[in-house]
């Protein structure tokens, strides 16, 4: 049994996000374990401290306390829902875990491999907003191309037909 997990999860505040969130603490995330939330922020002219010192190595990791804090997430251009918060502070509750976030800027694809890497993550949780396969075709697909580049395993939590 590995010690020291830490568990990815890819989070963009969606509804589909919080799907996957909500799987992994209920189906992966075991006491003690690391919870990461990877969030990746489009790439832009940053001019904010925070942002522009950390856009090419990405955020520190960002304890719980921090990024439920909508003035601190402010500096970063990130804005967690109260839904999300909630799962998480409930699952650092119940199941005695850290819950950290880390965020990075440019395009998803690559940063979230990269993510897998640099933190490092023992799997990555990751949703799937269902795109039908003309939409997936011309925009490709974030969670395919992780499952095929991700150096660790990857989990795709699927948005079914009748959720938003």
């Amino acid at each position: 049994m590995e010690v020291d997990r830490r568990v990815g999860v890819a989070i963009d505040f969606s509804p589909c996000s919080r799907k996957a969130l909500k799987w992994a603490v209920d189906n992966v995330v075991r006491d003690g374990d690391h919870l990461i939330l990877v969030t990746v922020r489009p790439e832009g002219n940053y001019e904010d401290g925070e942002t522009q010192l950390w856009q090419a190595t990405g955020s520190p990791l960002i304890p719980l306390k921090e990024f439920s804090d909508p003035v601190t997430m402010k500096k970063y251009g990130v804005k967690p829902d109260p839904e999300t918060l909630d799962i998480i502070n409930t699952a650092a509750n119940q199941k005695q875990i850290v819950a950290l976030m880390k965020i990075f800027w440019g395009d998803p694809r690559e940063q979230l491999c990269e993510a897998i890497d640099k933190i490092p993550l023992s799997c990555l949780i990751i949703g799937n907003r269902g795109l039908g396969k003309i939409k997936r075709a011309i925009l490709g697909s974030v969670s395919n191309y992780v499952v095929n580049n991700g150096s660790c395993p990857v989990t795709v939590v699927k948005q079914g037909d009748h959720e938003n």
